[in-house]
C-alpha cells in the first residue's frame, strides 16, 4: 500500500488530501479536504464518493484532481507506455473549487522518454507534461512546475 499527502495552495483556496494506492499504484481511496469541505472517494471494485455508490464512475480506474499534478503520475506509473505509444483512460475527476466528481475520458500518448502528452477526450484541452525519472510531473505548461530540491 502507498499513501501520498499533500496540501496545495490555489489563491484563497487550500486543499489538503491523501490519496491510497495499491502496490501497482492503482488508486484505491481518497479524502480531500478544504476550510469548509471533506470529499471521500473509494475504489474497491466499485466507486463510493462519500459512502454513496458512483455506477457512472464504473469505467474510471484512475482520479484525476484539478489542483494536483501528483495524479497525472498514477496512469504514467500505471500504464509504463513504451516512446510512441498511447492508451486510453477513464478517471473520476474532481473538479475545484465545488469538489464535483465526474468521469473524464483522457488519453495519455507518450512522446519521448520524459515527455507525454495529456489529452482530454471530451474537450480540447492538451498538454505536453514533462515528469522525472519515476514519473512525477516536473513541468506542466501553465499549471504547475516543480520547485528545484534543495539538498538539506
Amino acid at each position: 500500500r502507498l499513501a501520498a499527502r499533500s496540501v496545495v495552495v490555489d489563491g484563497e483556496q487550500r486543499y489538503a488530501y491523501e490519496a491510497t494506492l495499491d502496490r501497482d499504484w492503482v488508486f484505491r481511496a481518497l479524502s480531500v479536504r478544504t476550510h469548509d469541505r471533506r470529499l471521500d472517494i473509494a475504489h474497491h471494485g466499485l466507486w463510493r464518493v462519500d459512502g454513496q455508490p458512483r455506477p457512472d464512475l464504473a469505467e474510471a480506474v484512475d482520479i484525476d484532481l484539478a489542483f494536483s499534478p501528483f495524479t497525472n503520475t498514477l496512469p504514467i506509473r500505471r500504464l509504463g507506455l513504451a516512446i510512441g505509444s498511447a492508451a486510453e483512460i477513464v478517471t473520476a475527476y474532481v473538479e475545484v473549487p465545488s469538489l464535483r466528481v465526474s468521469p473524464d475520458p483522457q488519453r495519455y500518448t507518450r512522446i519521448g522518454d520524459r515527455r507525454y502528452l495529456y489529452e482530454s477526450l471530451d474537450s480540447d484541452f492538451s498538454r505536453e507534461v514533462t515528469v522525472d525519472g519515476e514519473g512525477f510531473v516536473l513541468d506542466y505548461p501553465g499549471l504547475y512546475t516543480r520547485a528545484p530540491v534543495e539538498p538539506s
